[in-house]
């Protein structure tokens, strides 16, 4: 190899390597806590996350925590699938897999869903024992159940919310 081809080798290795370094950037830039000011006394936090499950689709994973007069009011879990593709299974609990544990989160809808492909969990009480080192698993209840899997980095951020 000439020392031309070699200069245009090593150009096209830093170029591939700075857009891979972009890509990666950008990717953990995605994640934005929204803040809300839904009346005077009444803020809502919000991560919102883009995650597939074990079929491959991809889920809304919608965690938000409201606080009124500076108490904490709930913390919940949003899942949003596809329209038609899925329907939740209102009243069983959403089950979390968390390493050496399983946890559940009761259903916020037991009595009236927006549409079939929408549950939301209260995670108030299990918040903060989920671990952050390793992925969780959410198995979802759906009349086909699904597995989707998430991130430390999702887990410190709701943590942190």
């Amino acid at each position: 190899m000439g020392r031309k081809q070699q200069l245009i080798f090593s150009g096209f290795l830093i170029l591939i390597l700075l857009l891979t370094l972009n890509l990666s950037y950008s990717q953990s830039a995605e994640a934005v806590i929204r803040q809300q000011q839904e009346t005077p006394e009444q803020v809502l936090y919000q991560s919102r996350h883009t995650l597939r499950d074990n079929t491959g689709n991809s889920w809304q994973v919608i965690l938000f925590k409201r606080v009124k007069s500076g108490e904490l009011r709930e913390i919940n879990l949003r899942l949003v699938g596809f329209p038609g593709e899925v329907k939740f299974a209102h009243v069983k609990p959403l089950k979390i897999k968390d390493a050496d544990k399983i946890l559940q989160a009761d259903d916020v809808f037991t009595e009236k869903s927006p549409a079939p492909n929408v549950g939301q969990y209260n995670l108030k009480p299990i918040l903060s024992q989920l671990s952050s080192n390793h992925l969780i698993e959410l198995e979802l209840p759906l009349e086909k159940e699904r597995i989707v899997k998430v991130p430390p980095a999702v887990i410190l951020e709701w943590q942190s919310i």
